[in-house]
Protein backbone atom coordinates (compact mmCIF):
# COMPACT_ATOMS: atom_id res chain seq x y z
CA UNK A 1 0.00 0.00 0.00
CA UNK A 2 1.37 3.36 -1.27
CA UNK A 3 1.56 5.75 1.66
CA UNK A 4 -0.82 8.73 1.33
CA UNK A 5 -0.61 11.97 0.11
CA UNK A 6 -0.37 15.46 1.65
CA UNK A 7 -3.85 16.07 0.84
CA UNK A 8 -5.22 12.81 1.76
CA UNK A 9 -3.64 13.16 5.02
CA UNK A 10 -4.90 16.51 5.26
CA UNK A 11 -8.69 15.24 4.68
CA UNK A 12 -8.18 12.49 7.08
CA UNK A 13 -7.37 14.55 9.61
CA UNK A 14 -9.58 17.26 9.28
CA UNK A 15 -12.09 14.84 9.65
CA UNK A 16 -10.93 14.02 12.86
CA UNK A 17 -9.86 17.38 14.86
CA UNK A 18 -13.12 18.94 15.60
CA UNK A 19 -13.72 16.34 18.13
CA UNK A 20 -10.18 16.98 19.87
CA UNK A 21 -10.18 20.77 18.88
CA UNK A 22 -13.62 20.78 20.97
CA UNK A 23 -11.49 20.10 24.33
CA UNK A 24 -7.77 21.58 23.39
CA UNK A 25 -8.40 24.23 21.12
CA UNK A 26 -7.11 23.94 17.40
CA UNK A 27 -3.43 23.72 18.78
CA UNK A 28 -0.65 21.21 18.31
CA UNK A 29 -1.93 19.27 20.86
CA UNK A 30 -5.20 18.75 19.30
CA UNK A 31 -3.27 17.87 16.41
CA UNK A 32 -1.48 15.07 17.75
CA UNK A 33 -4.53 13.46 19.55
CA UNK A 34 -6.08 13.58 15.96
CA UNK A 35 -3.15 12.05 14.24
CA UNK A 36 -2.66 9.23 16.74
CA UNK A 37 -6.80 8.23 16.04
CA UNK A 38 -6.32 8.75 12.40
CA UNK A 39 -3.06 6.20 12.36
CA UNK A 40 -0.50 9.43 11.19
CA UNK A 41 2.76 9.78 12.44
CA UNK A 42 2.23 13.22 14.65
CA UNK A 43 5.85 14.71 13.46
CA UNK A 44 4.34 14.03 9.98
CA UNK A 45 1.15 15.50 10.32
CA UNK A 46 2.64 18.83 11.29
CA UNK A 47 3.09 19.12 7.78
CA UNK A 48 -0.38 19.46 6.20
CA UNK A 49 -1.18 22.69 8.44
CA UNK A 50 2.12 24.59 8.38
CA UNK A 51 -0.03 27.51 9.20
CA UNK A 52 -1.19 26.31 12.73
CA UNK A 53 -4.59 26.77 14.13
CA UNK A 54 -6.12 28.76 10.91
CA UNK A 55 -5.08 26.42 8.24
CA UNK A 56 -6.62 23.26 10.44
CA UNK A 57 -10.15 25.64 10.58
CA UNK A 58 -9.62 25.64 6.50
CA UNK A 59 -9.13 21.98 6.56
CA UNK A 60 -12.24 21.54 8.40
CA UNK A 61 -14.26 23.46 6.56
CA UNK A 62 -12.74 22.13 2.94
CA UNK A 63 -14.55 18.68 4.27
CA UNK A 64 -18.15 20.23 4.83
CA UNK A 65 -17.96 21.50 1.40
CA UNK A 66 -17.12 18.01 0.47
CA UNK A 67 -19.50 16.31 2.98
CA UNK A 68 -22.54 18.65 1.60
CA UNK A 69 -22.25 17.74 -1.52
CA UNK A 70 -22.59 14.53 -0.68
CA UNK A 71 -25.73 15.05 1.50
CA UNK A 72 -27.80 16.86 -1.01
CA UNK A 73 -26.40 15.42 -4.28
CA UNK A 74 -26.77 17.32 -7.75
CA UNK A 75 -30.22 14.80 -8.82
CA UNK A 76 -32.09 15.82 -6.00
CA UNK A 77 -31.24 19.42 -6.11
CA UNK A 78 -32.36 19.26 -9.77
CA UNK A 79 -35.97 19.09 -8.80
CA UNK A 80 -35.72 22.03 -6.64
CA UNK A 81 -36.57 25.67 -6.85
CA UNK A 82 -33.42 27.85 -6.33
CA UNK A 83 -34.52 28.57 -3.10
CA UNK A 84 -34.92 25.09 -1.67
CA UNK A 85 -32.02 24.34 -2.85
CA UNK A 86 -30.22 27.05 -1.18
CA UNK A 87 -31.90 26.17 2.25
CA UNK A 88 -31.23 22.34 1.60
CA UNK A 89 -27.42 23.11 1.24
CA UNK A 90 -27.33 25.12 4.11
CA UNK A 91 -28.94 23.07 6.06
CA UNK A 92 -26.83 20.61 5.42
CA UNK A 93 -23.90 22.74 6.64
CA UNK A 94 -25.46 23.16 9.80
CA UNK A 95 -26.17 19.44 10.31
CA UNK A 96 -22.58 18.22 9.67
CA UNK A 97 -20.75 21.27 11.69
CA UNK A 98 -23.51 20.90 14.86
CA UNK A 99 -22.35 18.05 16.19
CA UNK A 100 -18.75 19.70 16.57
CA UNK A 101 -20.23 22.96 18.08
CA UNK A 102 -17.92 23.59 20.64
CA UNK A 103 -14.89 23.22 18.15
CA UNK A 104 -16.86 25.44 16.13
CA UNK A 105 -16.93 28.24 18.92
CA UNK A 106 -13.80 27.84 19.25
CA UNK A 107 -12.53 28.01 15.50
CA UNK A 108 -14.65 31.20 15.13
CA UNK A 109 -12.94 33.00 17.99
CA UNK A 110 -9.59 32.37 16.39
CA UNK A 111 -10.82 33.49 12.91
CA UNK A 112 -12.19 37.01 14.79
CA UNK A 113 -8.93 37.94 15.88
CA UNK A 114 -7.41 41.00 13.74
CA UNK A 115 -4.76 39.64 11.89
CA UNK A 116 -7.34 36.32 10.94
CA UNK A 117 -10.22 38.32 9.51
CA UNK A 118 -8.60 38.44 5.79
CA UNK A 119 -8.63 34.02 6.28
CA UNK A 120 -12.08 34.29 7.69
CA UNK A 121 -13.70 36.85 4.97
CA UNK A 122 -12.26 33.96 2.45
CA UNK A 123 -13.67 30.99 3.85
CA UNK A 124 -16.67 32.81 4.22
CA UNK A 125 -16.86 33.76 0.79
CA UNK A 126 -15.34 30.18 -0.32
CA UNK A 127 -18.54 28.84 1.84
CA UNK A 128 -21.19 30.81 -0.24
CA UNK A 129 -19.71 30.25 -3.52
CA UNK A 130 -19.29 27.04 -2.78
CA UNK A 131 -23.29 26.86 -2.04
CA UNK A 132 -23.69 28.64 -5.15
CA UNK A 133 -22.21 26.18 -7.46
CA UNK A 134 -23.63 22.82 -5.89
CA UNK A 135 -27.29 24.75 -6.54
CA UNK A 136 -26.07 24.80 -10.16
CA UNK A 137 -25.44 28.66 -10.52
CA UNK A 138 -23.20 29.86 -13.39
CA UNK A 139 -23.41 33.63 -13.67
CA UNK A 140 -20.29 35.27 -14.20
CA UNK A 141 -21.22 38.49 -14.08
CA UNK A 142 -21.98 41.42 -11.38
CA UNK A 143 -25.00 39.24 -10.20
CA UNK A 144 -21.99 36.26 -9.38
CA UNK A 145 -20.66 38.67 -7.06
CA UNK A 146 -23.96 39.67 -5.41
CA UNK A 147 -25.02 36.21 -4.66
CA UNK A 148 -22.01 35.19 -3.03
CA UNK A 149 -21.91 38.16 -0.89
CA UNK A 150 -25.61 38.42 0.09
CA UNK A 151 -25.46 34.36 0.94
CA UNK A 152 -22.34 34.74 3.05
CA UNK A 153 -23.84 37.28 5.22
CA UNK A 154 -26.89 35.01 5.54
CA UNK A 155 -24.29 31.94 6.35
CA UNK A 156 -22.37 34.03 8.95
CA UNK A 157 -25.49 35.16 10.59
CA UNK A 158 -27.07 31.23 10.26
CA UNK A 159 -24.34 29.97 12.11
CA UNK A 160 -24.25 32.64 14.86
CA UNK A 161 -27.80 32.03 15.75
CA UNK A 162 -26.97 28.18 15.55
CA UNK A 163 -24.40 28.76 18.39
CA UNK A 164 -27.05 29.53 21.27
CA UNK A 165 -29.76 27.09 19.58
CA UNK A 166 -31.22 24.91 22.06
CA UNK A 167 -34.15 24.23 20.47
CA UNK A 168 -35.12 20.65 18.90
CA UNK A 169 -32.97 20.06 16.02
CA UNK A 170 -32.17 23.41 15.80
CA UNK A 171 -35.75 24.58 14.31
CA UNK A 172 -34.99 28.19 15.14
CA UNK A 173 -31.69 28.59 13.55
CA UNK A 174 -33.71 26.57 10.23
CA UNK A 175 -36.51 29.01 10.95
CA UNK A 176 -34.02 32.06 10.93
CA UNK A 177 -32.35 30.79 7.98
CA UNK A 178 -35.83 30.63 6.14
CA UNK A 179 -36.84 34.26 7.11
CA UNK A 180 -33.16 35.69 5.83
CA UNK A 181 -33.65 34.17 2.61
CA UNK A 182 -37.06 35.05 2.31
CA UNK A 183 -36.01 38.36 2.67
CA UNK A 184 -32.87 38.24 -0.13
CA UNK A 185 -35.45 36.55 -2.21
CA UNK A 186 -37.61 39.60 -2.00
CA UNK A 187 -35.09 42.20 -2.30
CA UNK A 188 -34.19 40.80 -5.78
CA UNK A 189 -37.95 40.34 -7.24
CA UNK A 190 -37.77 44.22 -6.20
CA UNK A 191 -34.67 44.79 -7.59
CA UNK A 192 -35.38 43.04 -10.70
CA UNK A 193 -38.81 44.60 -11.32
CA UNK A 194 -37.11 48.43 -10.64
CA UNK A 195 -34.39 47.70 -12.93
CA UNK A 196 -37.01 46.70 -16.25
CA UNK A 197 -39.56 48.93 -15.64
CA UNK A 198 -36.74 52.08 -15.33
CA UNK A 199 -38.01 53.75 -18.73
CA UNK A 200 -34.20 54.45 -19.59
CA UNK A 201 -30.82 53.55 -17.58
CA UNK A 202 -28.09 55.75 -17.91
CA UNK A 203 -25.65 55.12 -20.47
CA UNK A 204 -22.39 56.08 -20.99
CA UNK A 205 -22.31 55.82 -24.41
CA UNK A 206 -25.51 57.79 -25.08
CA UNK A 207 -24.82 60.24 -22.78
CA UNK A 208 -21.15 61.17 -24.58
CA UNK A 209 -23.22 60.79 -28.07
CA UNK A 210 -25.30 63.53 -27.01
CA UNK A 211 -22.51 65.80 -25.72
CA UNK A 212 -21.32 65.16 -29.66
CA UNK A 213 -24.02 65.45 -31.54
CA UNK A 214 -26.80 67.50 -29.49
CA UNK A 215 -30.15 67.37 -30.84
CA UNK A 216 -31.66 69.60 -32.32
Amino acid sequence: MTDPTLDEMRERLSAELPRHAAFDGWTPAALAIAAGAAGVDPSIATLAFPGGGVEMIDGWFSGVDRAMALAVPAEQLSTMKVRARIIALVEARIDLIAPDIEALRRALAILALPQNLPRAAKLGWRAADTIWRAAGDTSTDLNHYSKRTLLAGIYTATIMAMLDDESEGLAETRAFLGRRVDGVMQFEKLKGRFTHSAPERLSLARFLGRLRYPAV
